[in-house]
């Protein structure tokens, strides 16, 4: 089981990531394109997508709980 320590997500990383992809419009538009975190962070090699979210946080931090954020892109795609 996940320890949900920082609003309902494992850690401040995975929040910041979270909120960025849902609510900035260039991120989201590529994050609902995808079925994994892991898709997201090959798109962000492959374009122009940033690197990290504006408050600094990297997409690759590894710090970041990918299954967290797998099932958060499962519902922005249903």
């Amino acid at each position: 089981m996940v320890n949900e320590t920082y609003n309902g997500w494992s850690n401040y990383e995975t929040w910041n990531v979270a909120l960025w992809l849902q609510n900035d419009f260039g991120f989201y538009s590529v994050a609902v394109t995808c079925k994994h975190y892991r898709d997201f962070l090959w798109c962000c090699i492959d374009s122009i997508v940033p690197r990290s979210t504006p408050d600094g946080v990297y997409f690759d931090d590894r710090r970041i709980n990918h299954e967290q954020l797998d099932a958060m892109l499962l519902e922005l795609a249903s």
